[in-house]
């Protein structure tokens, strides 16, 4: 039932989106699907529903203001800090791409459960032509 609700979803909001954009995010949320089929569509709901008002659909950020998670090196690399940052919240500048941005990442700890965490960091790992693996639960609890 969830991935019926997941793909309807993402159906309505590629149709929302701009032609090129949603096209690019559903297109994106169907090869993550494709990698890792258990996690990719739990985490690309919560992904839209959550993160993509300041990430965009397509995951390219808003320019000085919310980075992009496509093409993101602290996405992709070690997990530990991508889980830190996404489970913690992040404040103040940081650069990405050798692009500045000042904001602020809220906290999802305790406003998502940590199965949601593990679905949203592993399908922004593993979209946009991004390569990463997944992250498991055990590795969100992990981090405090």
């Amino acid at each position: 039932m969830r991935i019926v609700v997941s793909l309807v979803l993402l159906a309505a909001v590629a149709a929302c989106a701009k032609s090129s954009r949603g096209a690019s995010a559903a297109a994106s949320a169907s090869a993550a699907a494709m990698r890792n089929p258990a996690s990719a569509s739990d985490g690309a709901t919560v992904y839209l529903t959550d993160c993509s008002s300041c990430h965009q659909a397509d995951g390219q950020g808003v320019s000085g203001a919310f980075p992009p998670l496509a093409g993101n090196a602290v996405v992709t690399g070690n997990p530990v800090a991508v889980i830190a940052i996404v489970k913690n919240g992040l404040e103040g500048r940081v650069t990405v791409n050798k692009l500045a941005y000042s904001g602020i990442m809220p906290s999802w700890k305790g406003q998502i459960s940590d199965d949601q965490l593990a679905a949203v960091i592993s399908y922004i790992r593993s979209a946009w032509n991004n390569h990463a693996g997944g992250v498991s639960v055990d590795q969100v609890t992990a981090i405090k």
